[in-house]
């Protein structure tokens, strides 16, 4: 008895950390979004098909690399600041909606322009306009609101935000597979829209509500940019290096290798979401560690990446171990899907390792390291998918983001280690 009564003590010590709080409502949340996104993308692939939902899964990696710089930064500098400063809310919120609002129209444009150059011209241009809107206007809002709760500690608004989402894609897609009875991307598409409207609807208000109304504050805009440019462009890296190979795959092999290769994918990002949890929940805390030097910061990081990495190794031997089952799930057309899984399997792994050596970087003022080792091997994933793809189509694919993976994981770390040692030098 004395036992379980230290053991409750000891539990309600651990659930009065903040952290632990924050990332077991985020846990919470994702776990809900695990099951809506499994159910999300079983619905949508088979409803669509193998070539359809390539043809999707290119046009939304696209818009996504160009996502990071809606905004201009600026929801991370309002996550970054506020966390320090919650009277600041405000004016960071209104400046960032601003944002939001002006680049997130000029990339628009810019997207429907340009893109006959990347994919290939059977994807229509009313396609791309109509995913712009939905992620880099309503997406980039909904974004926004769930780093301001993050911001001021309330992870469980950001995650509740998190499962409406996702409840209403799963929503848009049942209504593709109920509703049409020659389901298409283009109608598929509509629906995505709605739902996206809805989401960043509900979330503007939540935030209007709980938070406060937006103020602008435009003479700071400038000064802002000049700082969130940094972390746009190191989540545009990140995201062209993970979302690349989709689109140049949809230009230089086919949407069927597309959409076996992007299934593959979308299971290596559901069975991420913990580590992702874990990480949106600890990314605020950086910041403050981030105060006392790499050191502190660094102690911060260890216990995390001991976690998410062992969860991350399991998690890759289950995807290894159980890709045989996909095809039973999806439909024949996604057979080869259970090849490029196995091949995918350590990506978790990898993944795990970058966050949080990237996120030690940036809390203790070195995102433009940070910055800069992402943006180089977002080239270098560029340049051997562009290799690669022609001559193996999706297992060059993989081979890249294998590479790429890997390769940011030693270069953050190692300029982890350099800084550390560094400033234990100066000491």
């Amino acid at each position: 008895m004395r036992h379980l009564n230290h053991f409750k003590i000891w539990i309600d010590r651990l659930l009065q950390k903040p952290l632990v709080r924050g990332s077991l409502w985020l846990l919470l949340g994702k776990g809900l979004r695990v099951v809506l996104q499994a159910t999300y993308f079983v619905m949508i692939a088979r409803t669509l098909g193998v070539e359809n939902y390539g043809a999707f899964v290119g046009t939304t990696a696209l818009v996504g690399i160009v996502a990071p710089f809606v905004g201009l930064g600026l929801d991370t500098l309002l996550l970054k600041n506020v966390s320090k400063n919650r009277d600041l809310f405000r004016e960071h919120w209104g400046n960032t909606l601003l944002m939001i609002f002006v680049s997130g129209l000029g990339f628009i444009g810019v997207l429907v322009i340009a893109y006959p150059i990347i994919l290939p011209r059977s994807i229509s241009p009313l396609l791309i306009f109509l995913v712009a809107i939905s992620d880099l206007i309503f997406g980039s809002i909904t974004l926004a609101s769930e780093r301001s709760f993050l911001a001021v500690d309330r992870p469980n608004i950001s995650a509740q935000i998190n499962i409406f989402v996702m409840f209403g894609k799963v929503l848009a897609a049942l209504s593709l597979a109920s509703f049409f009875s020659q389901p298409n991307t283009l109608a598929w598409v509509y629906l995505y829209l709605f739902s996206s409207f809805v989401a960043a609807l509900l979330a503007i208000s939540l935030v209007h509500t709980l938070l406060g109304t937006p103020k602008l504050a435009l003479a700071r805009i400038k000064d802002e940019v000049a700082e969130g440019i940094y972390f746009s462009i190191s989540t545009s890296a990140y995201t062209i290096y993970n979302d690349i190979d989709k689109t140049m795959l949809a230009r230089f092999a086919t949407l069927q290798a597309t959409g076996i290769y992007a299934a593959a994918y979308r299971l290596i990002d559901v069975a991420f979401i913990p580590v992702i949890s874990i990480a949106g929940a600890a990314y605020a805390e950086f910041f403050r560690k981030g105060k006392d030097g790499v050191a502190a910061t660094v102690a911060f990081a260890k216990p995390l990446v001991a976690i998410t990495s062992l969860y991350s190794v399991v998690a890759g031997i289950g995807l290894f171990v159980l890709s045989p089952i996909v095809p039973q799930i999806l439909g024949d057309e996604y057979i080869n899907v259970v090849v490029a899984l196995r091949w995918l399997a350590p990506i978790p792994l990898f993944r795990a390792m970058q966050h949080f050596g990237g996120d030690v970087l940036s809390g203790t003022g070195f995102q433009i390291f940070r910055s800069c080792a992402e943006v180089f091997v977002a080239v270098f994933n560029i340049a051997i998918n562009l290799y690669l793809i022609p001559l193996y189509s999706w297992q060059g694919a993989a081979w890249a983001s294998l590479a790429s993976d890997g390769l940011l994981m030693i270069m953050l770390w190692s300029l982890v280690a350099f800084q550390y040692h560094k400033q234990n030098y100066r000491i």
